[in-house]
């Protein structure tokens, strides 16, 4: 890419997206093409069709999707499946007839077995089966990176596929009723903080399952470091290679928050997956490697909270 280029962040309101465009803009790339969802309905082929052969774009970031916690996939398992297979489908073929240079799809570390060996490789991919709690968002990502390798294949397109961990951080999404685990907690601990019955902060799960988070800046910066420099067909995950308990982290967000209240795991709610940590041994082999400590990036997004969403 040359700061003239042409590059769509598709999702640039997103945390993923608005942090891409974020990166991108502070490495001096002047030409961002960007649409709300309102402007584009990237679920309408016809519509994103037009919109490529219209502007052209040379690059592609892949960050727009639906996603949200255990409760969201529980309760819409359709909408996950089929908004992700059709705004994955329409950019990358779209991407395809208007000779994209090169596009960057976001998967998701949900891509891997329930199971999986830890650290996870890329190469567990479909070695068995998907976490029920949030299967068809999975099948749906595991999808458009079979289609971004076919592409590659049958037309020599250049689409490479980047797998994040669990990620957070400014203009995340802090709803209860489909944000994820760290955002929730986030919430919940600064609201039971300021109530006056200072009722407790309820957990879903045992505390016992591991998570592994990355900072959503960290994961720009790896977005425009593989975009820049890597061009093989594989998979590259993207992480810290480090990990804590569900316990753990509502510890460690209490403390932050400044909550001196009661914590109650409510045990009779899903788990999900029991561990999932990255190993991100292929990434760090080309030069790149996370920069802020989980405990820092809780910090940065508890006082972007406070300041555009707390109370």
């Amino acid at each position: 890419m040359n700061k003239n280029s042409r590059i769509f962040v598709a999702g640039h309101r997103g945390l993923v997206g608005s942090a891409i465009s974020r990166k991108l803009e502070s490495l001096g790339f002047n030409n961002l093409i960007t649409r709300a969802s309102r402007e584009l309905d990237l679920t309408r082929q016809q519509d994103v069709e037009y919109f490529f052969k219209e502007q052209k774009p040379e690059y592609v970031f892949l960050a727009a999707a639906k996603v949200g916690g255990i409760l969201a996939n529980n309760t819409y398992p359709a909408d996950f499946i089929y908004k992700n297979l059709m705004i994955e489908a329409n950019v990358i073929h779209a991407s395809y007839l208007n000779d994209v240079k090169k596009l960057l799809f976001l998967g998701s570390s949900c891509i891997y077995p329930r199971l999986a060996p830890q650290p996870i490789k890329e190469e567990y991919l479909l070695t068995g089966e998907l976490e029920p709690t949030n299967e068809p968002y999975a099948v749906a990502k595991i999808a458009g990176i079979k289609m971004c390798q076919a592409y590659n294949r049958q037309y020599g397109c250049n689409f490479i596929q980047a797998m994040p961990t669990n990620l957070y951080g400014p203009f995340d999404n802090f709803d209860l009723q489909s944000s994820h685990v760290l955002p929730a907690m986030i919430r919940k601990f600064h609201e039971a903080k300021i109530s006056p019955e200072k009722r407790p902060v309820v957990i879903w799960g045992s505390g016992a399952p591991k998570r592994e988070f990355l900072y959503i800046d960290d994961l720009a910066d790896a977005c425009a470091f593989l975009m820049e420099g890597y061009d093989a067909p594989g998979v590259v995950n993207v992480g810290m290679g480090l990990d804590v308990s569900i316990s753990e982290l509502a510890s460690m967000v209490k403390e932050i928050t400044g909550y001196d209240g009661q914590v109650v795991y409510d045990k009779t709610k899903p788990d999900g997956m029991p561990r999932k940590m990255l190993d991100v041994s292929k990434i760090n082999s080309m030069g790149w490697k996370y920069s802020v400590s989980l405990e820092e990036g809780i910090k940065r997004t508890y006082q972007w909270y406070l300041e555009n969403c707390g109370k």
